[in-house]
């Protein structure tokens, strides 16, 4: 009986691994998209003890959890986040190294011709 009553769990957690795997995004400044962590942090919403990657805050509260996997659905809509989205943890590369290359791509002035 135990098992029937995990199906609904296990093919929700399914869904979100296969949404999750088919998201990608690019972050300001960057050139290619970049697919969210193997750890996906956003299932921890329907299991016990939350898996995050390293240097990521551990979230415990389930509606920050819930809100968090809303926002980002709501982000692959095009609609504005509401809150707790975290989108900087979930992401391969770290935000600090990021934001390095961010820095170094944007310290050469690009110019460009303006219209009126």
């Amino acid at each position: 009986e135990d098992s029937l009553l995990a199906c609904p769990l296990i093919i929700d957690l399914v869904l979100i691994a296969e949404l999750s795997e088919r998201i990608s995004l690019k972050r300001e400044g960057e050139a290619e998209y970049e697919p969210f962590n193997s750890v996906l942090s956003l299932l921890s919403y329907m299991l016990k003890a939350p898996m995050v990657p390293r240097g990521t805050p551990v979230v415990n509260a389930l509606f920050a959890q819930r809100q968090c996997l809303i926002n980002i659905f709501r982000a692959c809509l095009g609609l504005p986040a509401e809150n707790q989205m975290l989108l900087e943890h979930k992401l391969q590369t770290p935000v600090a190294e990021s934001s390095k290359r961010a820095a170094a791509t944007t310290s050469s002035p690009n110019k460009r011709a303006r219209r009126a």
